[in-house]
């Protein structure tokens, strides 16, 4: 259902989904904050959420375009995103803040994210937050800030076009070794960028030509993977 969400900086809309508990269980559950990709508040950050509600969590989604949409806000997020401070982070710490405060959460929240959220859910990972999912983020300039880091299950495509994601699996699994953080790092092979994030029909197949595409089976283990990774970090 669509909320809001009290920040810093004034109030921001989102959308919360909630366990049934005839479904999940009875609460109190653990909660997850999800940070969308570029397209913003789409139907599919949506159903993620929803699909986390079914596992037993309460999903929060902080719209991190609130103060403008899309075309006035996704440089100015990206622009955050890479200086690792701002308006989005401050968004991301306060749905976190939220969710800790309802009587239905146990007060552990995992945060996770895909493209632009995925970076963002890695650098949430240096913060307060338990556990930590990014889906193919891009890694920040400055690794070392992972030193500290709450546990990561981190996903990536082998075929992943973008700039800086060719190998960045490995760099990251890498880091997060030497830093003696509880971690899941995984490399794709068939699947490219956005493989866990389903979009409209017809563009769904052009993308795939850019290898920007959902895949079915490797999003599915994804699945699996952050599910098992939250249940333990987040029990």
């Amino acid at each position: 259902m669509e909320t809001t969400i009290t920040t810093p900086d004034g109030t921001i809309d989102g959308y919360l989904a909630v366990p049934q508990p005839e479904v999940a269980g009875p609460a109190p559950w653990p909660g997850v904050v999800l940070a969308h990709d570029a397209a913003g508040m789409s139907d599919d950050i949506r159903g993620i959420a929803d699909r986390f509600a079914t596992a037993g969590y309460v999903a929060l989604v902080p719209n991190l375009y609130a103060r403008g949409g899309f075309a006035r806000c996704v440089r100015s997020v990206f622009r955050e995103l890479l200086a690792g401070r701002g308006r989005a982070h401050d968004d991301i710490d306060a749905a976190r803040v939220a969710l800790t405060e309802r009587a239905d959460c146990t007060g552990k929240v995992g945060v996770g994210g895909f493209c632009m959220g995925g970076g963002f859910a890695l650098l949430a990972a240096t913060r307060d937050f338990d556990a930590s999912a990014p889906y193919y983020g891009g890694l920040p300039a400055d690794m070392s800030i992972l030193d500290g880091a709450c546990p990561v299950v981190a996903s990536f495509g082998a075929r992943d076009r973008l700039p800086g994601m060719k190998g960045a699996a490995g760099r990251l699994d890498a880091v997060l070794t030497d830093y003696g953080v509880p971690h899941d790092v995984k490399e794709y092979p068939a699947a490219g960028h956005s493989f866990a994030n389903r979009l409209a029909g017809p563009l769904n197949v052009l993308l795939r030509v850019g290898g920007l595409a959902y895949h079915h089976e490797s999003a599915e283990d994804a699945w699996r993977r952050v599910l098992a990774f939250f249940a333990t970090h987040l029990a």
